[in-house]
């Protein structure tokens, strides 16, 4: 037990520090948005309660929001797909034994998760880039910059499952 909260504490801050120092600098064409803070939020444990999952995701998404001066756009976001965690790994897997507790690359098909990742993804990216708008006047300008930002971001997380997060 010990040993997981030492990991996903090294995961959340080794997480933030690279979306705050590094990728929130990185802005392509004015398009481009690359957040992969969310891959705390996707590689948690199937097995964690749905309350701490959360509290993590408001977490972590506050502690982005602060670093980004955004107003809780964030912490939102984060949250919908916490809450929406559950139901799409239920939706995207066939059974209850094909899941292992740990949905990262390694643990299962690489199809499995990029559609995971896709999926948690675009919810994110969409719901966060239209409430950083609050306006529905420059509705595609603000859907083109959610899709971008989500292909980025997806290439990105599975990239970073490839080098950084084996286990």
């Amino acid at each position: 037990m010990i040993r997981l909260v030492i990991k996903y504490g090294i995961m959340f801050i080794s997480l933030i520090l690279a979306q705050v120092l590094i990728l929130n600098q990185v802005r392509f064409i004015g398009f481009m948005n690359p957040y992969i803070y969310i891959l705390f939020i996707v590689l948690l444990p199937l097995s964690t309660p749905r309350y701490i999952l959360l509290i993590l995701s408001f977490f972590i998404g506050l502690v982005v929001d602060v670093f980004l001066n955004s107003l809780g756009v964030h912490a939102a976001a984060s949250v919908l797909i916490a809450y929406l965690r559950p139901y799409i790994i239920r939706v995207i897997s066939n059974r209850e034994d094909d899941r292992s507790d740990y949905p990262g690359l390694y643990q299962n098909t690489f199809g499995w998760f990029v559609l995971y990742v896709t999926i948690m993804v675009l919810l994110h990216h969409l719901l966060l880039f239209y409430l950083e708008v609050f306006s529905f006047s420059r509705f595609f300008v603000t859907l083109g910059r959610a899709l971008i930002s989500s292909l980025f971001s997806i290439f990105i997380i599975v990239l970073s499952q490839f080098l950084v997060f084996r286990d």
